[in-house]
C-alpha cells in the first residue's frame, strides 16, 4: 500500500470534492506527512491563484461605457465636414503655441483615463481577493472542526484548566492570548490543539456548550484592525469571530448563535487584560 495520499485525492481535497470518510482519512494522514501536506497546500494555492487571475482583468460596466463614448466621439469627429477640418487645421497651423498646449492636454486626458481604469481594476481585484481568502479560511475552519469531531484521539493538551492550556502554547506560537474564567456551568474548556491555517500556526481551543462541541481558532492578526463579534454560517455551522489589534479569533459550532456569541464575547473581553 502506498505511503502517501494519491494525487487524485489531494486534488479532490483542494476542490472540496472528498466525501466525509475520505476527508477524515486524508486529514489524518496530512497531520503526519509533511510531503503530502506541502503538495496539498501547493494545489490549493495554485487553484486559488488561477481563479483570481481569471477574474483580474474584467472591466467594470463604467469603464466599458466610458470607452464606448470615446469611440463614438472619435467616429463622429472623423465624419465631420472636410471643409471644417481644413478650417480648423489652418487655424492651428497659424498658432504653434496651441499645438503644444493641445498635445499636453491630450496627454493629460490619456493619463487620467489610464489612471482611472487602473484604480477600478485595483479596487476590484482587492475586493475579489479578500472575498476569496475569507471563503477559503471559512472552509478551512469547517474542515478542521469536522475532522476534530470525527477524530478518535484526545486533544494534544487535555485539560479544563486555563492555567494549563495557555502555557502549553509557549514556544509553539509567535503570540499569546488569555482565556476566560467563571463561565456558566454548561460551558467548559476541554483542551486544545496546535494547528495551521493558511500555513500559519494557530491555536484550536476545544470547548463544549451543553452537548455541543465548539472549536475556537486563535491566529495572529495581520491587518491590525479591531472588530467586534460578527456571526456567519459555513456548511451548516455557525461562525462567530472578532479581531483585536494582535489577534484574529473565530469560533465554529452547531450550537445556538446566541450561546456561541456569548462564549466569543467572554474570550474577547479578557484579551485586554
Amino acid at each position: 500500500m502506498s505511503d502517501h495520499v494519491p494525487i487524485g485525492k489531494l486534488n479532490a481535497l483542494a476542490d472540496g470534492e472528498l466525501s466525509a470518510d475520505q476527508l477524515i482519512w486524508v486529514t489524518d494522514h496530512l497531520r503526519s506527512c509533511p510531503e503530502c501536506t506541502s503538495f496539498a497546500l501547493e494545489q490549493s494555492l495554485l487553484k486559488s491563484a488561477t481563479m483570481r487571475a481569471g477574474q483580474r482583468y474584467t472591466p467594470s460596466n463604467e469603464v466599458v461605457a466610458r470607452m464606448e463614448r470615446i469611440i463614438s466621439s472619435q467616429n463622429l469627429s472623423r465624419s465631420s465636414d472636410e471643409g471644417k477640418r481644413d478650417s480648423r487645421r489652418s487655424v492651428l497651423n497659424r498658432s504653434p503655441q496651441w499645438n503644444v498646449w493641445g498635445g499636453w492636454i491630450a496627454a493629460a486626458c490619456l493619463l487620467f483615463l489610464v489612471g482611472s481604469i487602473g484604480l477600478v481594476k485595483i479596487n476590484q481585484y482587492g475586493t475579489q481577493t479578500a472575498a476569496v481568502e475569507r471563503a477559503a479560511l471559512a472552509t478551512e475552519f469547517g474542515d478542521q472542526h469536522i475532522a476534530t469531531l470525527a477524530a478518535s484521539q484526545p486533544p494534544q493538551v487535555l485539560s479544563s484548566d486555563r492555567h494549563t492550556v495557555k502555557p502549553w502554547f509557549q514556544g509553539k506560537l509567535p503570540f499569546t492570548f488569555n482565556l476566560p474564567e467563571n463561565m456558566p456551568d454548561d460551558m467548559k474548556l476541554n483542551g486544545a490543539n496546535l494547528t495551521y491555517l493558511h500555513n500559519r500556526p494557530a491555536a484550536q481551543l476545544l470547548y463544549s456548550i451543553g452537548r455541543h462541541s465548539v472549536s475556537v481558532f486563535v491566529q495572529q492578526q495581520t491587518s491590525g484592525e479591531g472588530q467586534t463579534v460578527q456571526v456567519s454560517q459555513q456548511s451548516g455551522f455557525h461562525l462567530a469571530s472578532f479581531h483585536t489589534k494582535d489577534l484574529s479569533v473565530t469560533g465554529i459550532s452547531d450550537v445556538e448563535p446566541a450561546r456561541l456569541t456569548d462564549l466569543m464575547s467572554r474570550i474577547e473581553q479578557v484579551q485586554a487584560k
